[in-house]
């Protein structure tokens, strides 16, 4: 069995927000809607090319399957920024299960909030979320089966303020629930400074966070290693693609190296 079937074959799911929706998607479901599979929703000609492009180096298959998250799931994706993921959970959960957007409340209208209402038969069950970036909480306390962040950790980890989001992922999930977070691996020993300069993190930083709020390591994958990147480079990981903060003449050198080494952990809220 290649990686992609093995990865298809485990399932994903739908998050936790606003009430009122979520018992429709369990009762009202076409059995089209039923039939959505992961590999259906990558496949999509809804997702956008510049998206599609990217899944060499984001691996969705492989990572939604190591995450263990099952189309039954309530499933909270914090930050979805342009919603390079929620392309692909909010169709291809939308029967079953329910997925939530949880977003810094910034009083600006989401070009994602308007994407989803651009296409309501197809993100018509998803939530949203806004949240306090000072104070984060994300819906009522064991409410969701897995929290999702992609490449998100090394911004709070510059603002100070990665203990709150963590200690908030673990007050919303329900016992046994999972924490799934992707970011920009450094190089074991930076120092933390280095980090945040650089939007790389070690793994050791991760996981000692996560254990500080209460989760356990359960497994670490390799689904989104590059060991192309040496993680050095003049703008940090914003050198790399898709940012490609760099002088025009370097453009082939970085493109050969690609989107940047990641870490792929999974972590268990006891219980």
């Amino acid at each position: 069995m290649t990686r992609l079937s093995a990865a298809i074959a485990a399932v994903l799911l739908f998050a936790t927000g606003a009430p009122s929706i979520a018992q429709e998607a369990a009762t009202q479901a076409t059995p089209a809607q039923e039939d959505m599979t992961l590999a259906a929703a990558i496949a999509g000609d809804w997702r956008a090319p510049a998206n599609v492009a990217r899944d060499r180096y984001r691996h969705p298959a492989e990572t939604l399957a190591f995450f263990g998250v099952k189309p039954t799931d309530t499933v909270i994706e914090i930050n979805p920024s342009g919603g390079w993921y929620s392309e692909l959970l909010a169709p291809w959960l939308r029967a079953g299960g329910r997925y939530v957007a949880a977003v810094p409340a910034s009083g600006r209208e989401s070009p994602l909030k308007a994407k989803f209402a651009a296409a309501p038969a197809r993100y018509g069950r998803a939530q949203w979320l806004d949240y306090d970036g000072k104070a984060p909480a994300f819906g009522g306390a064991g409410s969701a089966d897995a929290v999702l962040t992609f490449r998100n950790v090394h911004n709070w980890v510059a603002a100070g303020t990665a203990d709150a989001y963590f200690k908030a992922f673990f007050d919303a999930l329900k016992p046994g629930g999972t924490l799934g977070v992707v970011d920009h691996r450094a190089k074991p020993g930076t120092d933390l400074d280095a980090m945040k300069a650089s939007g790389y993190l070690t793994e050791a930083l991760v996981i000692e966070t996560a254990t500080r709020a209460g989760f356990v390591l359960e497994a670490k994958s390799e689904a989104n290693a590059n060991p192309a990147d040496d993680a050095r480079h003049p703008n940090g990981v914003w050198t790399l693609p898709p940012t490609n903060r760099h002088e025009a003449a370097d453009d082939a050198k970085y493109q050969a190296i690609g989107e940047s080494d990641r870490m792929t952990l999974r972590f268990r809220k006891p219980g």
